[in-house]
């Protein structure tokens, strides 16, 4: 079983910074593709950013310049650094894997964490 866990969620201030992070646990062999998304009340759940296993990255519109993403492929980690966030970065955020393999040879189409809040006020 493949599961993944986010942490570094929390309540900041407008224009505060965050760390989150999401670590893949489990026999795990690979992971191609790891990413961040976010879903607000009210909205549909959107891409924030993904990075593939040759650390080739894309990001939403709304967040180039203040969010990077990065991993450790040795620890199965994804990490978004949120810098300069602004109130509409308030979501439930949550980390994704796509093509997942394991030690034995199953292949995970994707796995999902179970999400960690942001909230960003004043």
């Amino acid at each position: 079983q493949v599961q993944l866990v986010e942490s570094g969620g929390g309540l900041v201030q407008p224009g505060g910074s965050l760390r989150l992070s999401c670590a893949a646990s489990g026999s795990i062999f690979s992971i191609n593709a790891m990413g961040w998304y976010r879903q607000a009340p009210g909205k549909q759940r959107e891409l924030v950013a993904g990075i593939t296993s040759g650390d080739s990255t894309n990001y939403a519109d709304s967040v180039k310049g203040r969010f990077t993403i990065s991993r450790d492929n040795a620890k199965n980690t994804v990490y978004l650094q949120m810098s300069n966030l602004e109130p509409e970065d308030t979501a439930v955020y949550y980390c994704n894997a796509a093509r997942v393999i394991t030690r034995t040879g199953y292949m995970y189409s994707e796995v999902w964490g179970q999400g960690t809040l942001v909230t960003v006020s004043s």
